[in-house]
């Protein structure tokens, strides 16, 4: 049984929306199959580009000067499954931080007012996928925003998180897929 692939790139990508695309992975990176690729950037979504239609009737708008990006992309399930896998990522994220103020509500995490993230899941004709992102720094967005330096973080620490969230996250969907593979049926 094949793991995900993990990536994490070491330059920066402005994430603009055009990245939440059927195969961004392979078509940028080589990864064939499910995958989890890391990066660091900005973050600037067009209306055009915004997946979440709510966001777009708000007229909010979904920027971040530098950010912590994870691209999740997992073939052969559907949307639901895509946003249990979004908030099992998220979870994942908030244990690795470790931070008693730090909450999450459903597929967001919060440090007291302010929004440490920003995340979707959403479906592609073969796949879904996810979007996930942190801020790395607090000022400069359109909400009240916490960021990763806030609570002390380095620059290695916030490549340190990506790494360690995706290899989590994969270690995850292998354990999911093998207890999959241990039961027998019942009637």
């Amino acid at each position: 049984m094949n793991k995900m692939h993990v990536y994490l790139h070491d330059k920066t990508i402005a994430y603009t929306g055009h990245q939440l695309a059927s195969l961004w992975a392979y078509r940028n990176f080589g990864l064939q199959g499910d995958s989890i690729v890391c990066f660091r950037g900005p973050c600037s979504i067009l209306p055009a580009e915004m997946v979440d239609v709510e966001d777009v009737l708000n007229g909010s708008s979904i920027y971040g000067p530098d950010m912590l990006h994870f691209i999740v992309e997992h073939f052969g399930e559907s949307l639901e499954a895509g946003v249990l896998r979004q908030r099992l990522l998220i979870s994942i994220i908030k244990d690795l931080i470790n931070c008693p103020d730090l909450k999450r509500d459903g597929d967001d995490l919060f440090i007291g007012e302010g929004k440490l993230s920003i995340s979707i899941a959403t479906a592609s004709p073969v796949s879904v996928m996810i979007h996930a992102a942190l801020n790395i720094i607090s000022e400069g967005t359109p909400v009240r925003a916490a960021g990763l330096y806030d609570l002390g973080y380095s620059d290695i620490q916030v490549a340190e998180l990506g790494t360690k969230a995706g290899h989590m996250y994969a270690g995850e969907m292998y354990s999911v897929k093998m207890a999959c593979c241990k039961v027998r049926g019942v009637k």
